[in-house]
């Protein structure tokens, strides 16, 4: 609510004040928050606190680039074909003026302007030689140009080093600072030294510098804030597949059984009493496909009696996506919940309850009281909820901040023995419903078993195995492997021991 940047009048983010900017070298904000740590003479030499850095262009991420630098303890002049216009958009304490004086004072520049722009510096072709220049530009779609716009720019400026960098960082983490946006800043260059100029600036103004290389990786980089989610498009289209079979499975049985066979309409339990039963199969399913592969890996390290084999890609692909393949569940768990406090409300629920009163008291029943019903509605939501907040805290835990507070066996114990513990209580809580609902035959609709049986398929082969995975003859083996012991390694060396023959002949001899 107040934690986002300023707008200006035509919506662009607004750069900081001249009031903001006044006396901020007197400032705590004024000092490097990281200093450079890598001992490099070099680096230090031009990117020592004070120096200046030169900025080609004027617009958001240029205004916000100037704010964070001057943070950082840098001098910086902003190069503008319009300064007189554009000075009053920057803090003061950066000197606006035009682009050749920019490049004449500062031995490093960043080009803050898009692509079709680069053209316009090729008249100061030789205020800019021997340069370095940072690009940070991006692209509006994915690989839309041959070579990547680092690439085309040193192509434009030969006699100039160019780096990529900074283009993963919005203007809004340049504005708040790293703490409220992505650290890492991504840098490729075919000059090492530039590379470590380059991140010795990163540092200096908080971020996490990554070397990716040379040029050619601007490629790679340029695309990194193109992708839509590209860690949740697999887990994404999974439960899309899983949602669209159990509601169809469950049309069939609820809807459209009735319909056929029995000549009633049950079409008004689409939007909500369909969509409720669906959704915690979806959510269930999902729970244990992240904890299958683990039990697939293991059985992997067992067969080959080492855990230094590589998994099979698609395995290795499984398990990269468990983190996602989790948030999705717990999306469709707390779904499932929200819905099913719903369900009273309807008005389908009213009339069914006046009708199951005028029934009674027609029949003149005085009390519809079942133990057994009762016991079993309250374990089941009983053990719902219980599932719903353990999924909660998983789900909580995976968020990178709260990640990052715990060790490594908090954090193990959190996401596998806590994961595990609620795979388990969402078994409880699908048998409570269940309850003996499998062995009735009028619950096969078209032959069809009840969707809760085809659910259980998967996480009972997973606790099953966990179970034998605890077996001492299993457990030891496992653990040895775990510790680098290897099968092939203990076989062969056996195999070169000499023989308990060969030994007492050599002893005799």
């Amino acid at each position: 609510m107040g934690e986002g940047p300023a707008l200006s009048g035509s919506g662009q983010e607004a750069a900081p004040g001249h009031g903001q900017a006044e006396g901020m070298v007197k400032s705590d904000m004024a000092q490097p928050l990281l200093g450079n740590k890598n001992g490099d003479s070099a680096a230090q030499c031009i990117l020592a606190y004070g120096d200046t850095i030169g900025i080609l262009g004027t617009g958001n991420f240029a205004r916000s680039l100037a704010t964070r630098l001057l943070y950082s303890g840098f001098k910086v002049v902003v190069g503008s074909r319009n300064p007189k216009r554009n000075a009053c958009l920057f803090p003061s304490d950066a000197e606006v003026t035009c682009q050749e004086d920019a490049m004449k004072r500062a031995e490093l520049l960043f080009v803050a302007v898009f692509r079709e722009h680069y053209s316009t510096l090729s008249s100061l072709s030789e205020a800019l030689s021997g340069k370095i220049l940072i690009d940070v530009s991006n692209n509006l779609e994915i690989n839309v140009h041959g070579e990547s716009n680092a690439e085309y720019l040193a192509a434009l400026f030969p006699q100039c080093t160019v780096v990529k960098a900074f283009n993963v960082v919005s203007a809004w983490a340049l504005q708040a600072g790293p703490k409220d946006g992505n650290k890492q800043v991504l840098i490729s260059s075919n000059s090492p030294d530039a590379r470590s100029r380059v991140a010795s600036i990163a540092r200096s103004m908080g971020f996490i510098p990554v070397d990716m290389g040379s040029l050619c990786a601007a490629r790679e980089i340029e695309n990194i804030p193109l992708r839509l989610l590209p860690f949740w498009k697999i887990p994404s289209v999974l439960a899309l597949c899983l949602f669209i079979f159990f509601y169809l499975y469950n049309f069939v049985r609820v809807v459209l059984h009735p319909y056929l066979m029995e000549n009633k309409n049950m079409f008004y339990k689409m939007p909500i009493e369909v969509m409720n039963v669906t959704l915690p199969c979806v959510a269930y399913v999902l729970l244990s496909l992240v904890y299958m592969p683990g039990i697939l890996a293991t059985f992997y390290q067992l067969r080959y009696g080492t855990k230094y084999r590589r998994f099979p890609d698609w395995l290795d692909e499984w398990m990269l996506h468990r983190k996602q393949i989790g948030l999705v569940s717990f999306f469709f768990a707390a779904l499932h919940a929200v819905y099913s406090l719903c369900l009273p409300m309807r008005r389908s629920a009213r009339y069914q309850i006046i009708n199951e009163a005028i029934k009674q008291v027609k029949q003149n029943v005085s009390n519809s009281w079942v133990e057994e019903q009762v016991w079993r509605m309250e374990i089941y939501v009983s053990v719902g909820i219980m599932a719903l907040g353990i999924l909660s805290l998983l789900a909580v835990s995976s968020l990178p901040s709260v990640g990052n507070s715990l060790n490594w066996r908090e954090f193990t114990f959190i996401q596998s023995t806590l994961g595990f513990a609620a795979m388990v209580i969402s078994t409880l809580h699908t048998l409570t419903f269940g309850w003996s609902r499998a062995f009735e035959g009028s619950r096969y609709k078209f032959y069809l078993p009840p969707t809760f049986t085809l659910t259980l398929v998967v996480p009972f082969i997973i606790i099953i195995a966990r179970i034998l995975f605890l077996l001492p003859c299993i457990h030891v083996k496992l653990q040895k492997i775990r510790r680098g012991w290897e099968k092939d390694k203990y076989a062969n060396v056996t195999s070169r021991l000499p023989s308990e023959g060969s030994r007492e002949s050599s002893s005799n001899v």
